[in-house]
């Protein structure tokens, strides 16, 4: 056997191969279709954020979950911890919509309404209108340090800063009066727990979107490993259509590219340019691309200028690539059975929460029997005590009855009429007497029925056991 022999390699050219050093992506302003929705979406999700936590209703404010008292209020409708199944129910409609939406056309959810991404736009948007667009900010950041360069970093990492921290006080304000915290925050007597949150959540905003961007699309976020599992040959994702775009270069636009054995693509950059994540789209799918659409905006004007056809970057789907599909039967394909099934069920879902929220019976009833022995009187009669916890959830004080049911004679011997306060919990003794011979030795079941005396139809039944001593 002929020996032959290796060489080894250094240590510095094995760190070097197994490491890449970061390079900061500046992506290029754009304007167009796609960019115009993606700053909708910012201007959406945004005032949904900031706006929501600051309404009003029924003199409370409108969505705050009160983890002290256990009672999250979400408009006119006040959920308990017992009332968890709705969260349940919430997050299989947010996989399930998740699943749909990436089914139908990727990562859309990535590129227009996840926070990471929403955020980073609205970071660049300070950053370039500090520092200036693209060409002005690599030469800033190449140049030397100056004054001029200097203030420009601190104005912008000083409105960063604000946004980030103001971003967190709303956070926060979800969870404590906003209104409350915002007097807090002014006489500095904001508790420790409110401190750490206000805190924490403005500097992962402030370190997520300002300085990581790209890399949590890239390396920290699961959504861009797993996401290729939910994709297929009809999914409608960003492509670039290699057949009518090679061979790239660059040439004039009165030059006949066809007689120059030249495709499309003029080899411009300006889709890598425009790129939030810095990748080239003309290099096939890539589990970084965050389906923006601003690659799409940036080659069609350049096609636009050319005189060109658009369309060498867009939405399409492999299929309709490879067997030259037309439109209609591109849309077709993409609404098959897969995301007719996850269409079916997520639809149910939401029409079954629907229903039960409308349906929400807005009283809730715990009953538990008091551990010691029955009682049992001079007449034979057997006496069980109670623990009632009637909780109101409605946003106006209540009154409620008690009955009893299932067991011929049974009677309350305490006041079996009890107010609660509005969005609020009461416990309360009840007192059960059963004559003698009435029941068998044992367990034997009764029933509570809880009544709103100001609205008959609202009620709850509850089961619990009377105990006849032998």
């Amino acid at each position: 056997m002929k020996h032959i022999p290796i060489t080894p390699v250094p240590m510095d050219e094995v760190e070097l191969a197994l490491f890449e050093e970061r390079k900061k992506v500046y992506p290029r302003t754009q304007k167009g279709w796609f960019a115009s929705w993606r700053w909708v979406m910012v201007a959406f999700t945004q005032l949904l954020f900031y706006g929501t936590a600051w309404l009003n209703w029924n003199e409370r404010q409108a969505v705050l979950f009160d983890l002290v008292a256990r009672k999250f209020y979400i408009f006119g409708i006040v959920f308990w911890p017992q009332d968890f199944i709705y969260l349940a129910v919430l997050l299989v409609i947010s996989a399930l919509s998740l699943f749909l939406f990436t089914a139908v056309a990727g990562r859309l959810f990535c590129g227009y309404a996840c926070p990471q991404t929403v955020y980073t736009e609205i970071f660049l948007w300070i950053e370039r209108k500090v520092e200036g667009d693209r060409n002005a900010r690599i030469k800033l950041d190449t140049g030397p340090l100056t004054a001029r360069k200097f203030s420009l970093k601190f104005v912008k990492h000083f409105f960063w800063l604000i946004l980030s921290l103001w971003t967190g006080f709303t956070f926060v304000g979800y969870f404590t009066p906003i209104r409350e915290l915002a007097i807090s925050v002014g006489s500095f007597t904001l508790g420790p727990w409110e401190t750490f949150w206000f805190l924490f959540y403005g500097f992962a905003t402030y370190g997520n979107a300002g300085w990581m961007r790209e890399q949590v699309c890239k390396y920290m976020c699961p959504y861009a490993r797993f996401q290729s599992a939910m994709f297929d040959k009809d999914t409608l994702i960003v492509t670039y259509d290699t057949e009518r775009g090679e061979p790239r270069g660059s040439r004039n636009k009165k030059v006949d590219f066809k007689a120059a054995g030249l495709g499309s693509c003029v080899d411009c950059g300006i889709c890598v340019q425009v790129c939030p994540t810095g990748i080239d789209i003309r290099n096939g799918l890539q589990y970084e691309c965050i389906a923006c659409g601003l690659c799409i905006d940036g080659c069609d004007q350049v096609m636009d200028k050319m005189g060109y056809e658009r369309g060498l970057i867009r939405y399409t789907t492999e299929h309709a690539l490879t067997r030259k599909l037309d439109n209609k039967a591109m849309w077709k394909r993409v609404f098959r059975l897969r995301t007719l099934v996850y269409s079916g069920i997520l639809g149910l879902i939401i029409i079954v929460a629907a229903v039960s929220l409308v349906y929400h019976v807005p009283l809730k009833v715990d009953v538990i029997r008091d551990r010691g022995m029955p009682k049992i009187t001079e007449n034979g009669e057997i006496e069980n005590v109670y623990r009632l916890q009637v909780m109101n959830t409605q946003e106006s004080a209540r009154r409620y009855s008690v009955e009893i049911q299932g067991v011929k004679g049974a009677t309350i011997l305490n006041n079996v009429d009890i107010d609660v306060k509005s969005a609020a919990a009461k416990a309360f003794p009840v007192r059960v007497r059963v004559p003698a011979n009435v029941l068998q030795t044992g367990s034997n079941r009764i029933r509570f029925v809880v009544k709103d005396l100001d609205a008959p139809d609202v009620s709850v039944t509850e089961k619990a056991v009377f105990i006849v001593p032998r």
